[in-house]
């Protein structure tokens, strides 16, 4: 039996919205935010039923005049969060030459919940906001050699 999907009739929000930050944050530090990733030309579009990273479906449906744009928080419940993101999954993948060096990612990935996966010896993570903000947390271990960052082109 399939469950039909959420229907979404008015946004919560913008996710740079103070009012929303701590909710959040606090459904981001328990994995529970999921994306849309939407095409720019899907983004006009007032109509439309999605899949969000965690497989859960939903049925848009906004008045007229209300867009979506990167950042648009489509739910936010006690359970989870549902943020639109403009244009495919963005990834940095990143690799490290020695096993201290993987370590400390592997500490600020996981200490700053990055969503990521291992692919061979590399590192990916999927990118949740501006590329810069991860490449800051990690400067010091690019800057010293011990990480390189490889922008993984969108898929």
């Amino acid at each position: 039996m399939t469950s039909s999907p959420r229907v979404v009739e008015v946004v919560a929000g913008h996710e740079s919205s103070a009012d929303l930050a701590a909710a959040l944050d606090a459904l981001r530090h328990g994995q529970a935010v999921e994306y849309v990733h939407l095409s720019s030309a899907d983004l006009d579009r007032s109509r439309l039923r999605v899949t969000s990273d965690a497989g859960r479906d939903y049925a848009i449906a906004l008045p007229r005049g209300e867009k979506l744009r990167d950042g648009t928080v489509l739910v936010l419940d006690g359970d989870r969060a549902v943020i639109v993101r403009a244009g495919a999954r963005r990834v940095l993948r990143f690799g490290a030459t020695s096993v201290p060096a993987a370590l400390r990612l592997g500490f600020v990935a996981g200490h700053l919940h990055w969503r990521s996966t291992f692919d061979g010896e590399a590192l990916e993570v999927l990118l949740e906001g501006p590329e810069q903000d991860y490449l800051n947390r990690v400067a010091d271990l690019i800057a010293t050699g011990d990480v390189r960052c490889v922008a993984v082109p969108p898929s």
